[in-house]
Protein backbone atom coordinates (compact mmCIF):
# COMPACT_ATOMS: atom_id res chain seq x y z
CA UNK A 1 0.00 0.00 0.00
CA UNK A 2 1.45 3.66 -0.83
CA UNK A 3 0.26 6.86 0.93
CA UNK A 4 0.45 9.81 -0.53
CA UNK A 5 1.32 12.83 1.67
CA UNK A 6 -0.03 16.32 0.19
CA UNK A 7 0.72 19.25 1.96
CA UNK A 8 -2.07 22.27 1.03
CA UNK A 9 -1.87 25.96 1.84
CA UNK A 10 -4.30 28.21 -0.93
CA UNK A 11 -4.50 25.57 -3.25
CA UNK A 12 -8.27 26.17 -4.87
CA UNK A 13 -7.19 26.83 -8.47
CA UNK A 14 -4.71 23.57 -8.93
CA UNK A 15 -6.72 21.31 -6.74
CA UNK A 16 -8.88 19.82 -9.07
CA UNK A 17 -6.88 19.36 -11.56
CA UNK A 18 -4.69 17.47 -8.78
CA UNK A 19 -7.91 15.36 -7.90
CA UNK A 20 -8.43 14.14 -11.38
CA UNK A 21 -4.56 13.16 -12.12
CA UNK A 22 -4.77 11.45 -8.62
CA UNK A 23 -7.78 9.57 -9.63
CA UNK A 24 -6.33 8.26 -12.35
CA UNK A 25 -3.11 7.03 -10.52
CA UNK A 26 -5.75 5.27 -8.08
CA UNK A 27 -6.32 2.99 -10.86
CA UNK A 28 -2.96 1.96 -11.08
CA UNK A 29 -2.86 1.64 -7.04
CA UNK A 30 -6.10 0.46 -6.46
CA UNK A 31 -4.93 0.33 -2.25
CA UNK A 32 -3.78 3.90 -2.66
CA UNK A 33 -4.60 6.37 0.09
CA UNK A 34 -3.62 10.25 -0.29
CA UNK A 35 -3.74 12.44 2.90
CA UNK A 36 -4.30 16.22 2.22
CA UNK A 37 -2.92 18.60 4.77
CA UNK A 38 -4.76 21.26 4.39
CA UNK A 39 -2.62 24.26 6.55
CA UNK A 40 -5.29 26.81 7.75
CA UNK A 41 -5.71 27.80 4.17
CA UNK A 42 -7.48 30.78 3.78
CA UNK A 43 -9.47 30.59 0.48
CA UNK A 44 -12.05 27.27 -1.17
CA UNK A 45 -9.06 24.90 -0.67
CA UNK A 46 -10.67 22.86 2.55
CA UNK A 47 -14.18 22.67 1.27
CA UNK A 48 -12.85 21.35 -2.39
CA UNK A 49 -11.25 19.05 0.58
CA UNK A 50 -14.71 17.82 1.92
CA UNK A 51 -15.89 17.05 -1.34
CA UNK A 52 -12.98 15.25 -2.69
CA UNK A 53 -13.01 12.69 0.83
CA UNK A 54 -16.75 12.44 0.34
CA UNK A 55 -16.85 11.33 -3.48
CA UNK A 56 -13.22 9.26 -3.28
CA UNK A 57 -13.02 7.26 -0.01
CA UNK A 58 -8.85 7.12 -0.87
CA UNK A 59 -8.92 10.71 -0.27
CA UNK A 60 -8.53 11.69 3.62
CA UNK A 61 -8.22 15.15 4.83
CA UNK A 62 -6.28 16.25 8.12
CA UNK A 63 -7.23 20.17 8.80
CA UNK A 64 -5.04 22.58 10.96
CA UNK A 65 -6.58 25.02 12.75
CA UNK A 66 -3.90 27.80 11.90
CA UNK A 67 -1.19 28.26 9.24
CA UNK A 68 2.07 25.93 10.84
CA UNK A 69 3.75 25.40 7.59
CA UNK A 70 5.02 22.60 5.47
CA UNK A 71 7.44 20.46 7.63
CA UNK A 72 3.98 20.14 10.27
CA UNK A 73 1.92 19.52 7.33
CA UNK A 74 4.58 16.76 6.70
CA UNK A 75 4.95 15.53 10.31
CA UNK A 76 0.74 15.30 10.22
CA UNK A 77 0.90 12.71 7.04
CA UNK A 78 3.72 10.66 8.16
CA UNK A 79 1.78 10.18 11.63
CA UNK A 80 -1.15 9.46 10.05
CA UNK A 81 -0.27 7.60 7.11
CA UNK A 82 -0.99 3.53 6.70
CA UNK A 83 0.87 2.63 3.74
CA UNK A 84 4.51 1.26 3.53
CA UNK A 85 5.36 3.51 1.03
CA UNK A 86 4.93 7.15 1.89
CA UNK A 87 5.30 9.76 -1.21
CA UNK A 88 5.18 13.43 -0.84
CA UNK A 89 4.03 15.23 -3.55
CA UNK A 90 3.07 19.47 -3.75
CA UNK A 91 -0.30 20.34 -4.40
CA UNK A 92 0.86 23.10 -6.70
CA UNK A 93 0.90 21.05 -10.00
CA UNK A 94 4.59 21.66 -10.05
CA UNK A 95 5.50 18.13 -9.15
CA UNK A 96 3.82 16.01 -11.31
CA UNK A 97 1.97 12.67 -9.86
CA UNK A 98 2.78 10.57 -13.26
CA UNK A 99 6.59 10.57 -12.25
CA UNK A 100 5.17 8.73 -9.20
CA UNK A 101 5.25 5.20 -10.76
CA UNK A 102 8.91 5.88 -11.48
CA UNK A 103 10.08 6.38 -7.76
CA UNK A 104 7.98 2.91 -6.85
CA UNK A 105 9.68 1.31 -9.84
CA UNK A 106 12.65 2.62 -8.20
CA UNK A 107 11.98 1.58 -5.20
CA UNK A 108 11.70 -1.86 -6.20
CA UNK A 109 15.27 -2.20 -7.22
CA UNK A 110 15.98 -2.32 -3.41
CA UNK A 111 16.52 1.28 -2.27
CA UNK A 112 14.57 2.62 0.70
CA UNK A 113 14.32 6.32 -0.09
CA UNK A 114 14.01 7.90 -4.00
CA UNK A 115 14.43 11.84 -4.12
CA UNK A 116 13.40 13.89 -6.91
CA UNK A 117 15.66 15.86 -8.95
CA UNK A 118 14.32 19.11 -10.83
CA UNK A 119 16.85 18.99 -13.50
CA UNK A 120 14.91 21.02 -15.76
CA UNK A 121 13.92 23.50 -12.64
CA UNK A 122 10.50 26.19 -14.06
CA UNK A 123 11.30 28.48 -11.28
CA UNK A 124 12.98 32.10 -11.34
CA UNK A 125 16.76 31.66 -11.74
CA UNK A 126 18.37 34.17 -9.39
CA UNK A 127 15.24 33.88 -6.74
CA UNK A 128 14.72 30.35 -6.59
CA UNK A 129 17.30 28.22 -8.34
CA UNK A 130 20.57 29.75 -7.39
CA UNK A 131 19.87 29.65 -3.96
CA UNK A 132 18.50 26.09 -4.43
CA UNK A 133 22.14 25.01 -6.04
CA UNK A 134 24.02 26.81 -3.27
CA UNK A 135 22.19 25.37 -0.52
CA UNK A 136 22.02 21.90 -2.17
CA UNK A 137 26.12 21.70 -1.99
CA UNK A 138 26.15 23.00 1.25
CA UNK A 139 23.70 20.28 2.63
CA UNK A 140 25.29 17.92 0.18
CA UNK A 141 28.36 18.52 1.79
CA UNK A 142 27.87 18.89 5.70
CA UNK A 143 25.68 15.60 5.56
CA UNK A 144 27.42 13.39 3.49
CA UNK A 145 24.39 12.52 1.50
CA UNK A 146 24.97 14.20 -1.97
CA UNK A 147 21.80 15.50 -3.47
CA UNK A 148 21.05 17.53 -5.98
CA UNK A 149 17.91 18.64 -5.08
CA UNK A 150 16.91 18.57 -1.54
CA UNK A 151 13.76 20.69 -1.90
CA UNK A 152 12.09 18.97 -4.30
CA UNK A 153 8.71 17.27 -2.08
CA UNK A 154 8.45 14.77 -4.46
CA UNK A 155 10.27 11.70 -2.63
CA UNK A 156 9.26 8.15 -1.62
CA UNK A 157 10.01 6.86 1.35
CA UNK A 158 9.88 2.96 2.93
CA UNK A 159 8.05 3.67 6.14
CA UNK A 160 10.87 1.76 8.24
CA UNK A 161 13.56 4.29 7.06
CA UNK A 162 11.09 7.06 8.18
CA UNK A 163 9.07 5.76 11.81
CA UNK A 164 9.39 7.72 14.40
CA UNK A 165 11.22 10.96 12.93
CA UNK A 166 10.50 14.19 14.50
CA UNK A 167 10.73 17.44 12.56
CA UNK A 168 10.49 20.71 13.01
CA UNK A 169 11.92 24.04 11.72
CA UNK A 170 12.20 23.70 7.59
CA UNK A 171 13.21 20.61 8.51
CA UNK A 172 11.16 17.86 5.90
CA UNK A 173 13.28 18.63 3.16
CA UNK A 174 16.42 16.77 5.60
CA UNK A 175 14.31 13.40 6.01
CA UNK A 176 16.73 11.99 3.17
CA UNK A 177 19.67 12.84 5.83
CA UNK A 178 17.51 11.35 8.62
CA UNK A 179 16.94 7.71 6.49
CA UNK A 180 20.72 7.55 5.38
CA UNK A 181 21.41 8.28 9.47
CA UNK A 182 19.87 4.72 10.10
CA UNK A 183 21.30 3.37 7.25
CA UNK A 184 18.96 3.88 4.51
CA UNK A 185 19.69 3.45 0.33
CA UNK A 186 19.26 6.78 -0.69
CA UNK A 187 18.78 7.29 -4.22
CA UNK A 188 17.74 9.91 -6.69
CA UNK A 189 16.16 10.34 -10.56
CA UNK A 190 15.23 13.44 -12.37
CA UNK A 191 11.61 14.21 -12.09
CA UNK A 192 9.17 16.83 -14.33
CA UNK A 193 9.25 19.97 -13.03
CA UNK A 194 6.52 22.37 -14.32
CA UNK A 195 5.75 26.20 -13.92
CA UNK A 196 3.25 27.45 -11.51
CA UNK A 197 -0.06 28.04 -13.05
CA UNK A 198 -1.83 29.01 -9.99
CA UNK A 199 -1.46 31.67 -7.08
CA UNK A 200 2.05 32.42 -5.98
CA UNK A 201 4.43 30.74 -3.87
CA UNK A 202 4.61 31.91 -0.56
CA UNK A 203 8.37 31.06 -0.02
CA UNK A 204 11.05 34.16 -0.16
CA UNK A 205 14.52 34.32 0.21
CA UNK A 206 14.46 34.22 3.79
CA UNK A 207 13.79 30.58 3.55
CA UNK A 208 17.32 30.47 2.82
CA UNK A 209 18.89 31.59 5.89
CA UNK A 210 16.45 29.20 8.17
CA UNK A 211 17.91 26.36 6.06
CA UNK A 212 21.19 27.43 6.50
CA UNK A 213 20.48 27.49 10.52
CA UNK A 214 18.87 24.14 10.36
CA UNK A 215 21.83 23.16 8.54
CA UNK A 216 24.06 23.48 11.73
CA UNK A 217 20.84 21.43 13.64
CA UNK A 218 21.52 18.41 11.61
CA UNK A 219 25.58 18.69 12.03
CA UNK A 220 25.13 18.83 15.59
CA UNK A 221 23.07 16.13 15.83
CA UNK A 222 24.66 13.56 13.21
CA UNK A 223 28.34 14.11 14.79
CA UNK A 224 27.42 15.21 18.75
CA UNK A 225 24.37 15.05 19.57
CA UNK A 226 25.32 11.71 21.69
CA UNK A 227 28.98 13.54 22.83
CA UNK A 228 27.22 17.55 23.28
CA UNK A 229 30.45 18.06 25.85
CA UNK A 230 32.62 17.73 22.42
CA UNK A 231 30.99 20.62 21.15
CA UNK A 232 30.71 22.78 24.21
CA UNK A 233 34.02 21.89 25.94
CA UNK A 234 35.85 22.39 22.94
CA UNK A 235 34.31 25.96 22.69
CA UNK A 236 35.48 26.46 26.33
CA UNK A 237 38.63 25.66 26.15
CA UNK A 238 39.53 27.64 22.64
CA UNK A 239 37.98 30.75 24.95
CA UNK A 240 40.24 29.66 28.07
CA UNK A 241 43.21 29.14 25.94
CA UNK A 242 42.39 32.71 24.20
CA UNK A 243 41.73 34.26 27.57
CA UNK A 244 45.44 32.85 28.99
CA UNK A 245 46.98 33.91 26.02
CA UNK A 246 45.71 37.64 26.03
CA UNK A 247 46.69 38.01 29.58
CA UNK A 248 50.22 36.61 28.94
CA UNK A 249 50.66 39.34 26.06
CA UNK A 250 49.39 42.06 28.48
CA UNK A 251 51.44 41.21 30.90
CA UNK A 252 53.93 40.73 28.63
CA UNK A 253 53.74 44.70 27.17
CA UNK A 254 53.41 45.77 30.58
CA UNK A 255 57.15 44.34 31.46
CA UNK A 256 58.93 44.65 28.00
CA UNK A 257 56.86 47.87 26.70
CA UNK A 258 55.77 49.65 29.54
CA UNK A 259 52.15 49.45 28.57
CA UNK A 260 49.95 50.01 31.79
CA UNK A 261 47.12 47.26 31.76
CA UNK A 262 44.87 50.20 31.97
CA UNK A 263 45.78 51.21 28.28
CA UNK A 264 44.85 47.94 26.54
CA UNK A 265 41.56 46.41 26.39
CA UNK A 266 43.72 42.62 26.43
CA UNK A 267 42.46 42.33 30.03
CA UNK A 268 39.25 42.82 29.96
CA UNK A 269 38.96 40.36 27.08
CA UNK A 270 40.64 37.46 28.93
CA UNK A 271 37.88 38.03 32.17
CA UNK A 272 35.58 37.88 29.59
CA UNK A 273 36.75 34.97 27.37
CA UNK A 274 37.85 33.09 30.61
CA UNK A 275 34.52 33.69 31.67
CA UNK A 276 32.65 32.53 28.53
CA UNK A 277 34.66 29.56 28.30
CA UNK A 278 34.00 28.05 31.77
CA UNK A 279 30.04 29.07 31.25
CA UNK A 280 30.38 27.00 28.14
CA UNK A 281 32.22 23.81 29.63
CA UNK A 282 29.26 23.93 32.59
CA UNK A 283 26.75 23.94 29.22
CA UNK A 284 28.25 21.38 27.90
CA UNK A 285 28.32 19.31 31.59
CA UNK A 286 24.38 19.88 31.33
CA UNK A 287 23.81 18.60 27.60
CA UNK A 288 25.47 15.98 28.68
CA UNK A 289 23.04 15.40 31.29
CA UNK A 290 20.00 15.68 28.81
CA UNK A 291 21.53 13.88 26.18
CA UNK A 292 21.86 10.92 28.78
CA UNK A 293 18.41 11.58 30.19
CA UNK A 294 16.83 11.33 26.49
CA UNK A 295 18.27 8.05 26.10
CA UNK A 296 17.72 6.29 29.19
CA UNK A 297 13.64 8.28 29.49
CA UNK A 298 13.03 6.46 25.78
CA UNK A 299 14.99 3.33 26.43
CA UNK A 300 16.92 4.47 23.55
CA UNK A 301 20.26 2.81 22.86
CA UNK A 302 22.71 5.23 21.22
CA UNK A 303 23.41 2.54 18.24
CA UNK A 304 20.88 1.63 15.94
CA UNK A 305 20.75 -1.98 14.60
CA UNK A 306 20.32 -3.33 10.93
CA UNK A 307 19.81 -7.18 11.66
CA UNK A 308 20.74 -9.97 14.39
CA UNK A 309 21.94 -13.55 13.26
CA UNK A 310 22.27 -16.54 15.55
CA UNK A 311 21.53 -14.60 18.97
CA UNK A 312 19.37 -15.82 21.75
CA UNK A 313 15.73 -14.71 22.12
CA UNK A 314 15.96 -12.86 24.93
CA UNK A 315 18.80 -10.42 23.28
CA UNK A 316 16.46 -10.26 20.12
CA UNK A 317 13.68 -8.69 22.15
CA UNK A 318 15.64 -6.33 24.18
CA UNK A 319 16.24 -4.24 21.49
Amino acid sequence: MISLVIPVYNEEGSLPLLFAAIAELSKQYPDMEAIFIDDGSKDSSLALLREEAGIHPYCKVISFARNTGQTAAIQAGIDHASGDVLIFLDSDLQNDPRDIPALLAKLDEGYDVVSGWRKERKDNPIKRNLPSHIANAIISYVSNVPLHDYGCTLKAYRKEVIKGVRLYGEMHRFIPVYAAWRGAKVTEIPVTHHARRFGFSSYGLERVFKVLLDIFVIKFLDCYFSKPIYVFGGFGLLAIFLSFLALFVALGLKFFADTSLIQTPLPLFSGIAFLLGGISILLGLLAEVLSRTYFAANGQPAYLIREKINLPKSQESAS
